[in-house]
This record gives structure tokens, sequence and C-alpha cells, in this order.
């Protein structure tokens, strides 16, 4: 088999181009995060000048105390809803990366074996033991990537799923200390 130029240069074209859609898809992703925590950061500092003045108006010690246990009350929900904001984008991101790198590494591997096939195909006669285990081999390597990528999935949801957990458990410590105050 013969691999031309224009064979190579059409595969390097088609990773470049896999190349930059996934680093777009990962810079769109990052970029929203950017964008969650820009209107975080504006909404707590309009919350926070708002309630300085509220406090520089108080009157009294009670009326002070009450102000400092409203700004607290919602605390509990603005973190809990940043917290989800912040589990979607990463989970949408990256179900979209999964899926980019799983699509372009099936493509790889149908065309990987295509040329084991067309090289199996043109062995020279008496090779035909060593081209079986070169298969087997091949085989043995692709099904412990097929594993390997399994078990990433399994670990990348466990993740997740403790990641919720974990926000849950934080949201309800704040919710109870928030009502003790």
């Amino acid at each position: 088999m013969n691999f031309t130029a224009e064979q190579f240069t059409s595969t390097n074209q088609a990773n470049f181009q896999a190349l930059e859609t996934f680093a777009s898809q990962a810079f769109a992703g990052v970029e929203k995060l950017v964008e969650l925590n820009m209107q975080a950061s504006k909404a707590l500092l309009t919350e926070s000048f708002s309630h300085a003045q509220a406090v520089l108006a108080a009157k009294d010690a009670q009326e002070l105390l009450a102000l400092h246990t409203n700004l607290l009350k919602p605390l509990a929900d603005k973190s809990a809803a940043y917290a989800q904001h912040v589990q979607s984008i990463v989970s949408e991101s990256s179900a979209e990366l999964t899926k980019m790198v799983e699509a372009k590494t099936a493509e790889a591997q149908t065309s990987f074996n295509g040329a084991v096939e067309t090289l199996a195909r043109n062995a020279p006669a008496g090779t035909e033991t060593a081209v079986a285990a070169f298969k087997n081999a091949l085989t043995a390597g692709q099904d412990a990537v097929e594993t390997a990528q399994s078990s990433a999935k399994k670990v990348a949801a466990t993740a997740q799923s403790n990641f919720a957990a974990a926000n849950s458990q934080v949201v309800d410590a704040v919710v109870k200390a928030t009502k003790a105050a």
C-alpha cells in the first residue's frame, strides 16, 4: 500500500480540523465559566454595596442584626444555583468533548484497521503466522483501549455524582447555619 502525498495532506488537514474543533469546544466551555463568574461577581458587588449602605443607615443594633441575618439567608440558594450552573457547564462541555474524541478515535481505528487489512492482503507468502499474530495483538490493544474508555466514563460519572452529593451537603449545611443565625 502506498501512502500518497494527497492522502498524507488530507489526513493532516482532517486532524488539524478535528484539533481546531476540539480546541474551540474546550474554549467555549471556559468562556461559559468565565461569563458565569463575571455575572456572579457583578451580582455580589451590587449586593455588597447595597448591604453596606443599609448597614450604614441602620438606626440600632437590632436593625443591624436583622440586616446581617437577611444577608445570609439567600446565600444557600445562591450557592446551590452557582454550583449547579458550574456542574451543568462542566458536564455539557465534557460530554461534547468526549463525543468528539470517541468519534475521532473510532474513525482512526477504522482507518488503521483498513490499512492493516490491506497490509495483510498484500503480505508476502509465508508470513500468515506473523500477520495473524499482529492482528491478535492489535485486537488485544483495541480491547484494552475500549476497556480504559469504559472505565474512564465510569470514573467521570462517579466523580460527577460525588460532586452533586457534596454540593447538596454544602447547601444543606449552609441552610442549617443560616437558620441557626
